[in-house]
């Protein structure tokens, strides 16, 4: 299994613009062969305050949305990234001030997840 997270950098009182972008997705990844899920995670920059021992908001921080969906494999991934369904569903491009910089593409592939269905028994 991999996952493919995109980071992306949105910029300030665009949050809500991006939001609703997902929020009214066609999901057409939903129906690709050997997608897994897909999760959205909003960006809470916070940071650990060592005096106070508690974690506090840091609104200095520029945090990012990331983008995360699991696949079965990587060619099941690149599939969906060459396929007609994937131009359609990045047709409609957001404007380029959405966003405050380029955003980032990382793949990470599972080794070991603590899932209770991938418990495996003893």
């Amino acid at each position: 299994m991999i996952v493919v997270t995109n980071q992306i950098p949105i910029a300030k009182g665009r949050e809500i613009d991006f939001e609703d972008r997902f929020r009214n997705r066609v999901h057409l990844v939903d129906q690709a062969p050997g997608f897994i899920r897909n999760e959205v995670h909003r960006p809470r920059p916070m940071r650990f305050d060592h005096e106070s021992g508690q974690f506090v908001d840091d609104p200095t921080a520029e945090g990012y949305y990331e983008v995360k969906t699991w696949w079965r494999s990587m060619d099941d991934f690149v599939a969906w990234t060459r396929s007609d369904a994937f131009a359609e569903a990045h047709a409609n491009q957001p404007p380029k001030e959405m966003f405050r910089g380029p955003s980032k593409l990382d793949v990470h592939e599972v080794f070991l997840s603590t899932d209770a269905e991938d418990e495996q028994p003893n």
